[in-house]
């Protein structure tokens, strides 16, 4: 992990990858567990950081978690 601060991490981050990968490092070892519930929500996903990203539409309703744990 890298010792800048994390407002200087998060404006490294321009993939979608390399933000899951930074949120994941940072709740590792930790124990945490984010839960997210959703009914009929639209979300348009962006292909690139940008404004002239493409998007893509995922329509999601149920639930999503996210769990943490070192081996």
């Amino acid at each position: 992990m890298s010792d800048a601060r994390p407002d200087e991490r998060a404006e490294e981050s321009t993939t979608w990858p390399e933000l899951a990968i930074g949120l994941y490092d940072r709740l590792t070892g930790r124990g945490a567990e984010i839960t997210y519930e959703f009914e009929d929500m639209d979300i348009a996903v962006p292909s690139k950081a940008g404004e002239d990203a493409d998007h893509a539409h995922w329509r999601v309703d149920g639930t999503i978690r996210i769990t943490t744990r070192e081996p």
